[in-house]
């Protein structure tokens, strides 16, 4: 949709348009309320300046950075923006909170910079093609992929993981220590994202051995802060299950469990082994070492921004890459004991 379809649909001059969407005092409240709203249902992003509507497209890569406390990043940015500049383009970083629409970033970017490609580190599994229209540009999505979406394969290149295989495999290595009483720290169970198909891959990986899904032992905390997985592994010492492991998100999840486990009187891996997804340096770090599925981050930052150059110079069209995790042993997991477990 372009400025004149608004203008066109409101009611309005293009001019009085441009004045609401630039915060101009001289538009009626009902008004402004009326174009705004138009604006955000159509996904509409403007041109900011009569300089960039006639610039030439550049040499730039964007790079968009979804959820900026996560540490999994830090060094693919820096592999990322090394391969770039060494292939004789620019890099703009752009960091979103995990929160907000890495899409919309994305497309301001774009016309901002006119952008030749976007690689987008962290975002939605469920991605419409409509959404995506605002997007002039190859893009790659790097750690995650489109699995909950309706985006054809063709119109997007993607990097990651198989996020339920990873889960699976975490379980099921605790089952092969003979756990029985897995528990699971979840963003959520149902959130069409990255924490539903690792929980799906719990659950099949109890499955797959016989072992009865108890939901007693699922904790969701509604997001994979510290914060919410130390109050979540609270939640799981007061319901008094019995488990004798705990299969977490991410290393961030885990490293708030342990501490939480061990504020609360539980040794680890003695009492309780904990196991987690990503492999992030900090996590070599906790006591004991955490035993953790590690993500090949590196990999996926290079292939990734391979993908996106090839579809950017017209070598290639999309791919999609599935990379597989290496377990990383620690200290955090110990085979079950036959005494009663104290958590």
């Amino acid at each position: 949709m372009t400025i004149k379809d608004i203008a066109k649909q409101c009611g309005v001059s293009v001019s009085t348009v441009s004045r609401a969407i630039n915060g101009r005092p001289d538009v009626s409240d009902e008004v402004r309320q009326k174009i705004l709203a138009v604006v955000e249902e159509s996904r509409f992003i403007p041109n900011y300046t009569a300089r960039e509507l006639v610039r030439t497209r550049s040499d730039t890569i964007g790079v968009v950075v979804r959820g900026t406390s996560n540490l999994f990043f830090a060094d693919i940015v820096r592999l990322v923006a090394h391969v770039i500049e060494g292939s004789g383009y620019r890099m703009i970083l752009r960091q979103i909170g995990s929160g907000e629409d890495e899409v919309k970033s994305g497309a301001i970017l774009e016309r901002e910079k006119k952008l030749r490609g976007i690689l987008f580190l962290g975002g939605r599994f469920d991605y419409t093609r409509r959404e995506m229209e605002i997007l002039n540009v190859p893009f790659v999505c790097c750690t995650y992929t489109n699995c909950f979406g309706d985006l054809r394969e063709g119109d997007f290149g993607s990097v990651s993981i198989d996020d339920e295989a990873a889960a699976f495999q975490a379980v099921e290595y605790l089952i092969s220590l003979g756990h029985r009483r897995i528990a699971a720290l979840v963003a959520a169970c149902n959130d069409r994202s990255i924490s539903e198909l690792r929980c799906q891959g719990y659950r099949a990986a109890l499955a797959e051995h016989g072992i009865p899904f108890d939901p007693a032992l699922v904790v969701e905390t509604g997001s994979f802060g510290m914060a919410e997985a130390y109050r979540g592994t609270e939640e799981l010492l007061r319901r008094e299950t019995g488990c004798t492991a705990i299969f977490t998100l991410s290393d961030m999840m885990a490293i708030a469990a342990i501490k939480s486990l061990t504020d609360h009187g539980c040794r680890v891996p003695e009492d309780c082994s904990v196991i987690a997804i990503d492999g992030i340096p900090m996590s070599n770090y906790t006591i004991p070492t955490l035993t953790t599925l590690e993500q090949p981050g590196q990999e996926m930052g290079r292939e990734g921004i391979r993908v996106l150059l090839d579809m950017v110079e017209g070598r290639g069209e999309a791919q999609h890459i599935r990379l597989k995790p290496t377990l990383r042993l620690g200290g955090s997991v110990r085979r079950a004991s036959s005494g009663e477990p104290r958590s």
